[in-house]
């Protein structure tokens, strides 16, 4: 077979031996070309390239991010994304069964390269795919706060989300005025919305070795979208509805602050009126401030090696 593994050397988890495991491993039985990012971008060209130039499989080893990356490389192509676990959470590597940590990852991704690849579908937010979600307002504030902190992941891991969460929390995030508001079709469903997931798979993440489910049953990848809006970011009533998700999420489905909507092929987000935007993030990258995002779900966009 022939694959292409891209190495994001810059990954919180990237090391030169757990590397070397890798190619090692990949380089057993099959033709193997190895490419590294230089920058943020690079993957979605290096994807490409090969998938231009006939791999019939791109293995990644790096976090969301640059999978997020390679996935918008490869959309429409004859090529499958392999991922290995090579960030900090790792979400869309575990939500498809893959080991949490790379040691036992690479024997169970070598094996699977046999596998019959499978189709999902995919999120598009703005032009951008996303695998697993995207993030509006407080969310993405948090994920700016983590890339703000990159040094940091390094160092301590997950927990840098838990420093950057309160953080935002206490004097990131305006916490007495709705930052979005939810549309789907030509209806405003939400008008106060502080904090907005949109997702294509559960869990939304994970918290150490527990996920957290915000959309269990109704978000996957053969599934329209689902969109959860919180119209509030009251200390006591956020920790409740957290809390929630370590379980499977039912209080966070039917709390009156709470906009569930599954089902979802398209909907739009926008700004109030008079401000300048809010914070969004897609598959843990943060791409920005906008006034206006439009989402929707194609499904067969990707070809996946699923264990």
């Amino acid at each position: 077979m022939k694959v292409t593994l891209i190495v994001n050397p810059y990954a919180s988890s990237v090391t030169p031996k757990k590397r070397a495991l890798v190619e090692a491993a990949l380089a057993d039985g099959h033709e193997l070309t190895v490419l590294e990012s230089e920058k943020r971008g690079h993957v979605i060209d290096l994807a490409r390239q090969a998938a231009a130039d006939g791999a019939q499989v791109v293995a990644v080893l790096g976090g969301d991010g640059t999978l997020n990356e390679a996935a918008n490389g490869l959309v429409g192509s004859a090529t499958a994304l392999a991922a290995l676990p090579g960030g900090s959470t790792n979400v869309f590597a575990r939500t498809i069964g893959v080991k949490r940590k790379l040691k036992k990852a690479i024997p169970q991704m070598a094996a699977a390269l046999g596998n019959q690849p499978q189709s999902i579908g995919l999120g598009n937010v703005n032009g951008r795919y996303f695998t697993f979600h995207v993030g509006m307002g407080y969310d993405a504030a948090v994920v700016l706060k983590v890339e703000q902190k990159a040094h940091l992941k390094r160092k301590i891991g997950q927990a840098v989300f838990v420093y950057a969460a309160l953080a935002t929390w206490s004097r990131g995030v305006d916490r007495k005025h709705p930052c979005l508001a939810v549309k789907v079709g030509d209806q405003t469903v939400v008008e106060d919305g502080y904090f907005a997931i949109c997702l294509n798979s559960n869990p939304y993440t994970y918290l150490g070795l527990k996920p957290l489910n915000v959309a269990p049953g109704d978000a996957w990848f053969d599934k329209p979208l689902v969109n959860v809006t919180l119209r509030t970011l009251k200390l006591f009533k956020f920790l409740s509805l957290l809390g929630s998700t370590l379980g499977q999420g039912r209080k966070l489905k039917r709390h009156k602050l709470v906009d569930y909507r599954p089902g979802l092929t398209e909907l739009t987000v926008v700004a109030p009126p008079g401000t300048s935007g809010f914070h969004y993030q897609a598959d843990g990258d943060y791409l920005g401030e906008i006034a206006e995002l439009r989402i929707t779900f194609e499904p067969d966009r990707l070809l996946l090696i699923v264990p």
